[in-house]
């Protein structure tokens, strides 16, 4: 069988303090093997800018077909991912225009003054591409090096799923030799947290994606689009999300849920 191999670096005290739940891995572990990817390693390191260039450097000795990254983008002093990534790559970090501009343009919106520190989030490694960042301020970082997809996204959960979907999306080179299909389900009056002991019990039966984007406030008129998304034979796959999308809207009906055509 052709592995394609991916690996993911956590980066941040509180996660290895166990303040807080490493979620991020599992969300990007869960999206990478609903594409067909393999997820051979997740390491966890502290901010500190020698763990991080060590743990990057280390990955990409391993030859994997993508990494991903979370945490470590901000601008604060500890925010230190993209310096990491910029040494280990060799490479200068650098002020990215469209960064910059992805960023000028957030805070001018917000009549919040660009400083230097909030200016700190554009500058990213020597030849990256910044991802829009649609639920935040920091730009995720890509770039293609020695054949490796690699992806820095912030370490806010929201912001994290944004990038790493804007990613997959428009800038992905490395695809597994796997039929990849999605459907999508929108609904009404069900909240997310109402349906997701049903999401829960059918990732575990199916070993699939599924993912919930809330397109409006909980508690006031709750409205969802609902991802389904797996690769293998084409056949396979089809069949396995349509079970799974006529299982979703059983439990939909029983909520009282209105289903739309689209948003």
């Amino acid at each position: 069988m052709d592995y394609w191999f991916a690996e993911i670096v956590t980066i941040g005290n509180e996660v290895l303090s166990g303040k807080t739940v490493n979620t991020n891995a599992s969300h990007i572990g869960r999206r990478l093997t609903s594409l067909g990817f393999t997820v051979r390693r997740i390491t966890v390191v502290m901010d500190d800018i020698d763990e991080i260039v060590s743990a990057f450097r280390e990955a990409i000795d391993r030859k994997p077909k993508v990494i991903v990254s979370s945490g470590g983008l901000g601008p604060t002093w500890d925010d230190k991912t993209a310096e990491g990534l910029a040494k280990a790559l060799g490479v200068n970090l650098e002020l990215n225009k469209t960064a910059f501009d992805m960023i000028l343009e957030k805070y001018t919106k917000r009549n919040i003054p660009l400083t230097e520190e909030r200016k700190k989030m554009a500058y990213l490694p020597y030849g990256a591409m910044a991802v829009e960042n649609n639920e935040g301020i920091a730009p995720g970082i890509y770039i293609y090096h020695n054949n490796i997809d690699i992806l820095a996204t912030p370490g806010v959960p929201r912001e994290m799923e944004n990038v790493l979907e804007n990613f997959i999306n428009k800038m992905l080179r490395n695809k597994p030799n796997l039929k990849y299909l999605e459907d999508f389900i929108y609904v009404e009056n069900v909240m997310e947290s109402a349906l997701a002991p049903y999401v829960k019990e059918l990732v575990k039966k199916y070993d699939i994606y599924i993912k919930t984007h809330p397109k409006s406030y909980e508690l006031l008129r709750p409205i969802l689009e609902i991802q389904i998304a797996g690769s293998g034979r084409e056949e396979e796959i089809k069949v396995k999300i349509e079970k799974v999308k006529n299982e979703l809207l059983d439990a939909i009906k029983k909520l009282n849920g209105i289903i739309r055509n689209s948003l």
